[in-house]
C-alpha cells in the first residue's frame, strides 16, 4: 500500500519546507514524463535563502499605453484588476504573475505586505520587481527577473485573474502547487501533486541515505547498483 505522509495542505507544506527543493521535485516529474515544469532560470529569489511552497493564485498583465482610453472598464482602472486580484489571496497561496514585457516591476513592497497580512506564501513574476530593501525587510518570498524600479502603474495592468496562465511554455493552473528555491520555481500539477510528492519524500530520504553510505567510503556505483539514486 502506497503511503501518504501528510494530511492537508499545512502538513504537506511543512514536509517540504522540511525536506524538500526543486531539484528533488523537479526529478520526479521528469520520471513521470512531465518534463516542462521548470519556470525559466531568469525568474530567482530576492534572496538566497528564500523558499516559496504554496498553491498557485494565477494573475494575467497586459502591457498598455497609459495615455489611451478604452472600452473596457478594466483597463481604465488605474493598475486595471491588480488590487482585487492582491485581495483575493489566501493563505498559502502564491500570486503568480505573467503576460506582460519584462519591462518593468510586476511587484512591490506594498503588495507583498498586503501578501502577507493575507498568510500569502509568496511571489512569483515573470518579470521585475521593486522596493527592494522593503521586502527583503519584510522576508516575504519573492521570486523575479531581478531588481528594477520602473512602475507598473502606467505601463501595466491586470486583466484577469485566477485564470489559465503560461510562462514560457509552462501552464500554470489556479491551485497548482509552486515550489521555489535558489536553484528556480518548478509547477506541481494538481491532477498529479499526491504521486510527485510521494515519490519526491521518498526520494529526498533515500538520498539522504546514499550520502550516509558514500561518507561511509560506497563508492558512487555501487551506492547506484544498490539504492538507484544519484
Amino acid at each position: 500500500m502506497e503511503t501518504i505522509f501528510w494530511k492537508n495542505d499545512d502538513e504537506l507544506f511543512d514536509i517540504v519546507r522540511n525536506e524538500l527543493y526543486t531539484a528533488v521535485v523537479g526529478d520526479v516529474m521528469d520520471k513521470l514524463g512531465l518534463l516542462n515544469q521548470f519556470l525559466p532560470p531568469q525568474i530567482q529569489p530576492l534572496q538566497d535563502d528564500m523558499f516559496i511552497i504554496g498553491r498557485a493564485m494565477t494573475v494575467l498583465e497586459a502591457d498598455v499605453v497609459s495615455d489611451s482610453s478604452s472600452n473596457n472598464p478594466v483597463l481604465n482602472k488605474p493598475f486595471g484588476l491588480m488590487l482585487e486580484a492582491l485581495d483575493d489571496l489566501k493563505k498559502n497561496e502564491v500570486y503568480i504573475c505573467t503576460g506582460s514585457s519584462p519591462s518593468y516591476a510586476l511587484w512591490g513592497e506594498l503588495m507583498a505586505t498586503r501578501a502577507q497580512i493575507l498568510g500569502a506564501a509568496g511571489a512569483v513574476v515573470d518579470g521585475y520587481s521593486r522596493d527592494t530593501r522593503g521586502i527583503l525587510e519584510l522576508k516575504f518570498p519573492s521570486f523575479s527577473y531581478g531588481r528594477y524600479a520602473q512602475d507598473q502603474a502606467p505601463r501595466g495592468k491586470v486583466i484577469d485573474f485566477r485564470v489559465p496562465i503560461e510562462i514560457k511554455g509552462v501552464r500554470i493552473n489556479s491551485g497548482d502547487i509552486i515550489i521555489g528555491d535558489i536553484d528556480g520555481v518548478c509547477v506541481v500539477p494538481r491532477a498529479v501533486e499526491e504521486e510527485v510528492f510521494r515519490l519526491s519524500i521518498e526520494k529526498a530520504r533515500g538520498e539522504k541515505m546514499v550520502q550516509k553510505k558514500i561518507l561511509e567510503g560506497m563508492s558512487t556505483k555501487e551506492a547506484f547498483d544498490k539504492y538507484g539514486i544519484m
